[in-house]
């Protein structure tokens, strides 16, 4: 990173496995699996019909009095952005007009928040009667629907899926009025909006920024791609605890679902004149974009990878060797799994048999925009803690894949640590932390 130093001083998310973060690294540590039958819809039908749901909340609980008539407007990805949101705000030690108007503590000008988002999916039932009226002999009529269907559609409607929306929410709540946007890459777009969140405090626009994202996945239009393009597993579905297998040589597939991460990044000087806890410094970025013409995977030799992993290191100024954990992307798609593998050892040399290496998506499933923020949560955990939590469901690795993946808890002191994401249109990203004394 050029310019000014940004760390990390705060974080929140909530997970399959948890509604904070605590909950959340406790049961990562535990080996728990947050995937299980769906219960979002009827998943009757679908060849996969497991996922990865975050457990039952009320929305109001986490929104001032003030901003509750909104709620209307949410989908559930705004709302988990805004869980996430407020756990890394208190955590943080930071007082926004959201968390006490009269004891605040930041200035909002100050301020900025860039947030990872996925395509919004609408909720089926929203529309079914826009529908029903737009069909004319037993087909869907488009000029039926012009004159019929969209008088049954709320003008508001479409406040709830813009992408943006989640930044908004977020950012009135608690009154953020510095530099906003919204990355809308897949999953890599937690990872790039943290990175582009470092460099507008790097570049002196802000002192404080929210960064992360949020997605919920667990939705039939998404659900129903994914199987399509075969990259949903269809195995397991009676037994979802060990139906997501990154990096397994018995690997049959994804396995999708929410969650919501953010972290506050801050100036190093701005938080130390605050005393605020510095949990990680964010030493090295990277990203690229790379796309492979047979579009339902990656390419094989993880070339997009390869060159984040590559910017991320040299942004970090330092060698391959020096890195104590990598959390790669890890889906349990067989092709893909390897690709990644073949990126990240062709990158790190023979220090990638060494390095451990922590996939969590067996536990946390595919979380789209949030996957990036939830994984730099997961080793900032790490780092803090000088533990590595065990991998599971990688009893045997796939042909080729020489990555260290810990098959057991280990008690590390964690200097620098790898993330890493992509998605299958082309765009990957790294992001490498540093322990801070």
């Amino acid at each position: 990173m050029d310019s000014a130093r940004v760390v990390i001083t705060g974080f929140g998310q909530v997970t399959p496995l948890g509604l904070n973060t605590g909950d959340t690294w406790t049961s990562l540590c535990a080996g728990r699996v947050g995937i299980d039958t769906i219960t979002a819809f009827d998943p009757v039908g679908f060849s996969c019909k497991i996922a990865g749901q975050v457990p039952d909340y009320k929305i109001r609980d986490y929104v001032p009095k003030s901003h509750r008539k909104a709620t209307k407007l949410m989908s559930r990805d705004i709302e988990l952005a805004i869980i996430a949101a407020n756990e890394a705000i208190i955590h943080a030690g930071l007082v926004t007009k959201g968390i006490d108007p009269e004891n605040i503590n930041v200035d909002p000008e100050r301020m900025a928040i860039n947030l990872g988002a996925g395509l919004i999916s609408c909720d089926l039932v929203e529309l079914a009667p826009a529908v029903a009226a737009s069909v004319t002999d037993c087909k869907f009529d488009i000029r039926k629907w012009g004159t019929d269907g969209l008088d049954l559609v709320t003008p508001l409607w479409l406040l709830k899926y813009l992408p943006n929306m989640l930044a908004c929410h977020v950012g009135i709540i608690h009154d953020i009025q510095g530099p906003s946007n919204t990355i809308t890459c897949a999953e890599t777009a937690g990872h790039l909006a943290m990175a582009e969140a470092a460099q507008i405090i790097a570049r002196g626009s802000s002192d404080i920024a929210l960064a992360g994202g949020a997605e919920a996945k667990v939705n039939p239009i998404v659900m129903i791609r994914q199987c399509l393009l075969k990259r949903a597993t269809s195995e397991n579905n009676d037994d979802s605890a060990s139906a997501c297998r990154p990096f397994d040589a018995d690997a049959k597939g994804s396995v999708f679902g929410e969650a919501a991460g953010v972290v506050i990044l801050e100036e190093l000087e701005h938080a130390e004149k605050r005393d605020a806890k510095i949990y990680a410094e964010v030493a090295g970025l990277g990203q690229s974009n790379s796309i492979n013409p047979a579009y339902e995977h990656i390419e094989p030799d993880g070339k997009g990878i390869r060159i984040a992993i590559e910017k991320a290191i040299a942004d970090a100024g330092i060698r391959p060797d020096d890195l104590d954990l990598v959390i790669p992307h890890g889906t349990g798609i067989p092709a893909d799994d390897l690709a990644e593998a073949n990126a990240i050892q062709a990158v790190l040399g023979d220090a990638a048999a060494k390095i451990p290496a922590w996939p969590t998506k067996s536990m946390l499933s595919n979380t789209g925009a949030a996957g990036g923020a939830v994984d730099v949560i997961a080793a900032v955990c790490a780092m803090r803690d000088g533990k590595i939590p065990a991998a599971i469901n990688c009893d045997r690795k796939v042909a080729g894949c020489n990555l260290n993946i810990v098959d057991k808890p280990q008690e590390k002191n964690i200097r620098f640590a790898l993330c890493c994401s992509y998605t299958y249109g082309g765009q990957t990203a790294a992001v490498i932390l540093k322990k801070t004394d």
